[in-house]
């Protein structure tokens, strides 16, 4: 499933070879981004609420979500953030839904996809995107190296994604200060909390922002993240299949 999914990455990041300059001079009139990692640093345990249709685990999810309304229902609840999935093919997702979400919520907005080169940085601007995710495992050093260098000049918070120990190593060692946590295996697709448990020992230092991804579906999940020393959780499937997200969302971190 992974191979699939990066081949179809492969395939849009070639369509945008030579496009970076065109999305940099569409940045060039948008007003300033958010700032993503500083809306996640707030007293008590931040919150990042997906807009996802679907998942290559577990298939449809939510057939015909309405980005724009989920979105607004987050932030109405108090979500810090916004994730809006805009992968195509095996999440029914839209850069359409990035920039109306963006258009539609005052809160910081991420741009998660399988990122490959630097112009898929400045593409994730030009829609409004105020943080992009870049995956360690999919990237390597090099070219992490090079898409933080992208996000930088673009002006956008860049979401570093680890799996275990030696990525989340890679990670800091390139200088990345927001750090998320997956407690899925992207090979196998198994979600295991434990995973973010024992790599906050790696990733939970002063100066850096961390978001634990992946599993977390009760209160009581959210409170194991925020006892390991997480800043923020991001939590998508719980809230796009509750028939109530906004009292689902409320739960998670009790702001009843």
């Amino acid at each position: 499933m992974l191979d699939r999914i990066l081949s179809d990455a492969r395939s849009r990041a070639d369509d945008l070879m030579g496009c970076g300059p065109m999305y940099r001079k569409a940045s060039s009139s948008l007003p300033p981004v958010q700032p993503f990692s500083g809306a996640l640093r707030g007293s008590g345990l931040s919150i990042v609420a997906e807009v996802k249709r679907r998942s290559p685990s577990r298939g449809v999810l939510a057939a015909g979500l309405d980005a724009v309304a989920q979105a607004l229902i987050y932030e109405d609840a108090g979500a810090d953030a916004v994730s809006v999935l805009t992968e195509p093919l095996h999440f029914d997702g839209s850069l359409d839904d990035l920039g109306e979400v963006r258009d539609a919520v005052s809160i910081p907005v991420l741009r998660k996809d399988f990122l490959l080169v630097p112009a898929q940085v400045w593409e994730a601007r030009a829609f409004g995107a105020d943080a992009v995710l870049l995956i360690v495992a999919i990237l390597g050093r090099e070219q992490l190296e090079l898409m933080l260098d992208a996000a930088a000049d673009a002006g956008v918070d860049a979401l570093v994604e680890v799996h275990d120990e030696k990525e989340a190593e890679i990670a800091l060692e390139v200088g990345a200060r927001l750090v998320g946590v997956n407690s899925r295996d992207l090979t196998t697709f198994a979600t295991d909390l434990a995973v973010a448990e024992r790599i906050a020992d790696a990733v939970v230092q002063p100066g850096v922002t961390t978001v634990a991804e992946s599993g977390i579906h009760t209160r009581e999940d959210a409170m194991r993240m925020s006892e390991a020393g997480y800043d923020a959780v991001l939590v998508g499937e719980a809230l796009v299949i509750a028939s109530d997200p906004a009292d689902t969302l409320t739960r998670l971190v009790d702001r009843s």
